[in-house]
């Protein structure tokens, strides 16, 4: 089995900054790209910044200069600094990563489940 653990979600107010963590564990055998999702109540799931395993990000434009996203392979972790937030990034964020649990398995597509962050002052 696979999970994909979050931490780091919270209130934090416009300007501050928050950092996500999410660590994939359980039986991996390989991790491609990796990310982060989001959802406001009454909106569609969006990507937020997603990275693959050689390092190249992908950052949605409302994000572009304020978030970062990077990772380290070694510890099956992906992180994503949130500098100068804003109201509208306000929503549920989850971490999401396409892994091969075993060596001769598919790639699926898992899902963490979720971290509020409301952005307030």
């Amino acid at each position: 089995q696979v999970q994909l653990v979050e931490s780091g979600g919270g209130l934090v107010q416009p300007g501050g900054s928050l950092r996500l963590s999410c660590a994939a564990a359980g039986s991996i055998f390989s991790i491609n790209d990796m990310g982060w999702y989001r959802q406001a109540p009454g909106k569609q799931r969006e990507l937020v910044a997603s990275i693959t395993r050689g390092g190249n990000p992908k950052y949605a434009d409302s994000v572009k200069d304020r978030f970062t996203i990077s990772r380290d392979n070694a510890k099956n972790t992906v992180w994503m600094q949130m500098n100068s937030p804003k109201p509208e990034d306000t929503a549920v964020y989850y971490c999401n990563a396409v892994i091969q649990p075993s060596r001769w398995g598919a790639f699926v597509n898992y899902w963490g489940q979720g971290t509020q962050v409301t952005v307030s002052s």
